[in-house]
């Protein structure tokens, strides 16, 4: 029941929706690109796009390229009719030009879904589909999404440079995971804390958090999703790697060693013995990739420059996986994953709640902030105190500080000296905001504005 109910709710897409929607009710030509990795909701996005308009839906198969042809025929003819589904296409020019002759004058959209598995098949499809489009499509009624998993392919052989289809697209979207509040309405029967440390496991990856069931406690959902072999999340880090990666042996180390806390490329390539430069090659892929981020202290006074920057996994659930999934692989498989849940997992819920509370306290700052600081915030990051844990820099030059208390009264004296430390580095105008999670799904933050000479 809960899976038909969460199927028919559509969480935290629909600005994406609306620009869709938008392109399509236009009058020009469109070849929109729309990539990101799997699992972050491409599909049903495009699917509910398609709901509002005249649109074939199209998601291609790893088989021969005339198998991806009749589907693709077929899918026409469910829209079109008119004896569509007795013609035969030769290629993917041919089936392309059909449609914008089919098209009548009326906008026509057509979703090739999974993309990369077409080119595949036929190595030469973006370049026919060049020919297309400067023959045919930039004067036809379609608008044509192209769609895509494989974010390095989409990246380098639809958008890059080197691509036939290289200026050919009129609009673009890399498709990123879900922002931390737009999480929360998928577990109405979840306490908040729950909701946010659920977020603290899984991210914004919408396929992971539909897994999760509110029925259920957030205990046996690890155990039962993540902690067997069984579980439709045990083996996701490594279906996603192999999809992305050549050599996926050598980057699940190098996100091991970052996991375990090293945070240099030296020492990182120390870990997982290779030199530094090789390291760096491979972090770089995990940097274009979103799984791996570069954080340089937001008071470094070069950033561009910095020595101090540090290696983090940039994904929650790629975070959770590599620290208490991968060094415990054995006990899972033999079938002892409640003893790494109370053992490893468990004891680490409260880490795992602070690390996703920094999480919706950035994202406030960059979305929201500046509504009660009354400049636009240009520059965010994190800051390694015991209470201020962000910074932000607004337009004006006034600082910005994020202040997270735990339960209880803060020591003054520790907070008056992470302020004093920020005035040391930035000088200005200091604008303290203070950060609590709330009962209340519709607004999980409380901030408030401390007042003008108040500690606090």
């Amino acid at each position: 029941m809960r899976d038909v109910r969460l199927a028919c709710m559509f969480i935290g897409r629909e600005s994406e929706l609306e620009v869709l929607v938008d392109l399509a009710q236009g009058r020009t030509p469109e070849l929109f690109v729309l990539y990101g990795r799997r699992r972050v909701g491409k599909t049903e996005l495009l699917q509910r796009f398609c709901e509002s308009c005249r649109a074939v839906y199209f998601q291609a198969a790893q088989v021969r390229e005339k198998d991806n042809l009749r589907a693709f025929r077929d899918a026409l003819a469910d829209v079109l009719g008119d004896g569509t589904g007795s013609v035969t296409f030769e290629d993917w020019g041919a089936a392309l030009k059909f449609a914008a002759d089919r098209a009548e004058g009326q906008r026509l959209v057509l979703v090739l879904d999974e993309f990369p598995y077409l080119c595949e098949a036929n190595k030469g499809l973006p370049s026919i589909l060049q020919r297309f489009w400067d023959s045919t499509g930039k004067s036809s009624k379609l608008m044509i999404v192209l769609c895509g998993s494989q974010v390095s392919f989409m990246e380098e052989e639809v958008l890059s440079e080197r691509s036939p289809l290289f200026g050919r697209r009129t609009a673009q979207r890399r498709l990123e995971p879900l922002a931390p509040p737009d999480t929360i309405g998928f577990f109405p029967g979840w306490s908040v804390e729950d909701r946010v440390l659920a977020y603290g496991i899984l991210g914004g990856m919408p396929a992971y958090l539909r897994r999760f069931d509110d029925a259920r406690s957030l205990g046996e959902n690890i155990y039962r999703e993540i902690l067997r072999p069984e579980g439709y999340l045990f083996e996701e880090v490594q279906f996603l790697l192999r999809n992305e990666l050549t050599s996926p042996a050598t980057y699940n180390s190098i996100l091991s060693a970052v996991a375990r806390g090293e945070r240099k490329v030296g020492d990182i390539a120390l870990s997982v013995g290779v030199d530094s430069t090789t390291a760096n090659k491979y972090l770089s892929v995990l940097r274009d990739l979103g799984l791996v981020e570069r954080r340089i202290p937001i008071t470094d006074p070069n950033p561009l420059r910095s020595r101090r920057g540090t290696y983090h996994i940039a994904d929650r659930f790629l975070a959770f996986h590599f620290r208490h999934v991968q060094p415990h692989v054995s006990l899972v498989n033999a079938g002892r994953g409640s003893r790494v849940l109370e053992e490893s997992v468990a004891p680490d819920f409260a880490r795992l709640f602070d690390e996703a509370r920094v999480e919706f306290v950035l994202d406030h700052l960059r979305r929201e902030a500046a509504g009660l600081v009354g400049e636009e915030l240009i520059e965010i990051g994190r800051f390694e105190g015991v209470y201020v844990r962000a910074v932000g820099r607004t337009t004006e030059g006034t600082t910005v500080a994020a202040v997270v208390v735990p339960e209880g009264a803060p020591d003054e004296a520790k907070l008056a000296r992470e302020f004093a430390s920020l005035d040391e580095a930035f000088g200005g105008t200091l604008v303290k905001l203070s950060y609590g999670i709330t009962e209340k799904p519709e607004a999980v933050l409380a901030v408030e504005r401390v007042p003008a000479g108040e500690l606090f």
